[in-house]
């Protein structure tokens, strides 16, 4: 179980660093703001601000992938956090934003929070 709670915890940080690169370095392009739902213009507009959410979304990341390296109890405790912290931000774009973030983001991280605390 452990190994398992392990690759759900870095696919997770991995798809954290796939978002930081949509929203830092491939904002306004044609596929991008397809996935986002948005048009040129307002990716223009917006693009200042995506790339200090993707900043974000790197940190959780970078999080993650610290939770899986570290030893115990400070790796349990950071995968812990951070997954606390995956999930609630996405019940809060989920709210604010769109409703499929609830399954792209929250939903694999409450799955990768229980097996972590499972195989803890």
């Amino acid at each position: 179980m452990s190994i398992l709670a392990t690759a759900v915890v870095l696919a997770i940080a991995a798809l954290h660093v796939y978002i930081l690169v949509l929203e830092m370095f491939l904002w306004t392009r044609p596929r991008t703001r397809a996935a986002f739902g948005t048009t040129q213009a307002f990716a223009e507009e917006t693009r200042t601000l995506a790339a200090n959410q993707g900043l974000y979304n790197g940190f959780l990341a970078a999080g993650l992938v610290w939770g899986a390296v570290a030893s115990d109890p400070v790796g349990f405790q950071a995968k812990v956090f951070f997954l606390v912290c995956v999930a609630v931000a996405g019940l809060y774009g989920a709210a604010t934003a769109g409703r499929r973030i609830v399954f792209v983001q929250t939903l694999p991280a409450a799955v990768g929070l229980a097996l972590v605390l499972l195989a803890h």
